[in-house]
């Protein structure tokens, strides 16, 4: 089901006609732009993904252009989050309130949060259907499962969306999204860097990426800062996500892909501060030096503690931040 607007060429379609046959809904803007950040460091970029969509950008509008494509109005779209889950709210943003006129039910369960982790709850609350919140994600599961196998009048169907939006078919998204960052770099907005910092918590982002890298033999490291429990945020499971991905690829296409390897993908795990969305000294430092140089704000719970890394790599090599979290649903800039 296409969006507002048009179905727009991608670079991933460029690459892969053949998928282009796999349904997609027109929610982003793009290519993002890149920044040099020069005021912190001469070896420091930033990709501005937080402005990929309206109303609400960040990383996961380019994996729900693909999970919703096929999404119909009445439709359940059922997922799950933690409290504070920006995947939460964009599922609830773009499915519910975006045109698609789904029904969305988030499974939520309670987490340490901070002030904007607790707006963003608030805010995917108001634009979900109402349903209870766990003590535990293994709780959040069994919800959504049931929701999962309820019937719907008339035909219409549950979705079920992954956490995070962390499947092949999300992460697509951000195939298309490293490739669109190679063309940038060809087309000289940046040199090539040595890593690409991300977030890392369900590992989508930083899956399609490395695949993105590793079908265009680019030797680019892509580090998650990891900002869930260690269960979750691993390397061999960014890994497994990414070779998922390009089999899932290779069966629409026919093509033989490489394989992401444990070299094009690193965890920081120093970034978790002990409990999803709990600050920590070193990003609440990060949020404050790019705040003192720019108006873009950055998050507690993902995107502050990704900006820390990314500082202090490009004291060391030529370092890109990619950026996955919109502020501007809170008022700023």
């Amino acid at each position: 089901m296409a969006g507002g607007d048009a179905i727009r060429p991608l670079p991933l379609i460029e690459r892969f006609p053949a998928l282009a046959r796999v349904p997609r809904v027109a929610l982003g803007a793009f290519p993002t732009p890149v920044v040099r950040l020069d005021a912190l460091s001469p070896s420091l970029w930033i990709k501005r993904d937080d402005l990929s969509a309206e109303p609400l950008g960040g990383n996961k509008a380019r994996a729900l252009e693909f999970l919703l494509g096929s999404v119909q109005r009445g439709d359940r779209v059922v997922t799950v989050g933690a409290a504070g889950s920006t995947h939460a709210l964009a599922v609830a943003t773009y499915a519910g309130s975006g045109g698609l006129g789904a029904r969305v039910l988030v499974g939520r369960w309670r987490q340490v949060t901070s002030a904007v982790a607790d707006r963003v709850a608030e805010r995917t609350a108001a634009l979900s259907e109402r349903a209870p919140v766990f003590a535990t994600p293994v709780e959040a599961y069994v919800w959504a499962w049931w929701q999962r196998t309820r019937r719907m009048p008339g035909g219409r169907r549950v979705r079920w969306i992954a956490a995070g939006g962390s499947s092949p078919q999300g992460v697509l998204g951000h195939v298309n999204a490293g490739l669109e960052l190679l063309r940038q770099i060809d087309a000289g907005a940046l040199p090539m860097p040595a890593s690409v910092v991300v977030p890392l918590g369900t590992g989508g982002t930083a899956a399609g990426l490395a695949l993105a890298f590793a079908i265009a033999n680019r030797d680019i490291v892509v580090v998650g800062a990891r900002v869930v429990p260690r269960v979750v945020g691993r390397r061999g499971r960014v890994i497994r996500l990414a070779n998922r991905t390009a089999r899932l690829i290779e069966h629409a296409t026919g093509e033989r892909l490489p394989r992401v390897t444990r070299r094009l993908v690193a965890v920081h795990h120093e970034s978790y501060g002990g409990a999803y969305g709990r600050e920590t000294p070193a990003a609440r430092g990060a949020a404050a030096r790019l705040g003192g140089v720019s108006d873009i704000v950055l998050d507690a719970t993902y995107s502050a503690k990704a900006f820390a890394v990314a500082l202090e790599r490009a004291t060391r090599e030529p370092t890109l931040f990619w950026l996955t979290f919109d502020a501007r649903f809170l008022g700023g800039r």
